[in-house]
């Protein structure tokens, strides 16, 4: 977690782009609830088309939030099987929580990009709460 402002903000990492995608949504996922032990009840494939990889990451993880909120649970797992330039394709899969740490409204493009470092790729996000 990084300290912020206003809102919640998290760096997150990863090797590739596919892990920077999945390390994203559990950072996600963390600030919403407890993930440890949900039940991995729901799944869905998700496939998300955008103009750029920061879209493509707010597309995403807004995704993620509409799924959450429709099913009522929260997603702790994550096989992001495609990244490209604009194109995402994965699986997501989690469960009910009994106790919401933070209810997230959107995620924004403040201080959003995508850099690409000797050790992989990394990135700011922003949450509107």
């Amino acid at each position: 977690e990084v300290e912020h402002t206003a809102d919640i903000a998290i760096r997150v990492w990863g090797c590739d782009l596919a892990e920077l995608f999945a390390h994203a949504a559990y950072g996600m996922a963390c600030q919403m609830a407890d993930v440890e032990g949900i039940a991995l009840t729901v799944e869905h494939a998700v496939e998300l088309e955008a103009y750029d990889i920061e879209t493509l990451l707010v597309s995403w993880l807004g995704e993620l939030l509409y799924l959450s909120e429709r099913d009522g649970c929260v997603f702790a797992d994550f096989d992001v099987l495609e990244v490209a330039r604009s194109r995402l394709r994965a699986v997501v899969r989690g469960g009910p929580v009994s106790d919401y740490r933070t209810h997230i409204k959107a995620v924004t493009f403040s201080e959003m990009e995508i850099v690409h470092t000797d050790a992989g790729y990394e990135t700011t996000i922003v949450f509107d709460v």
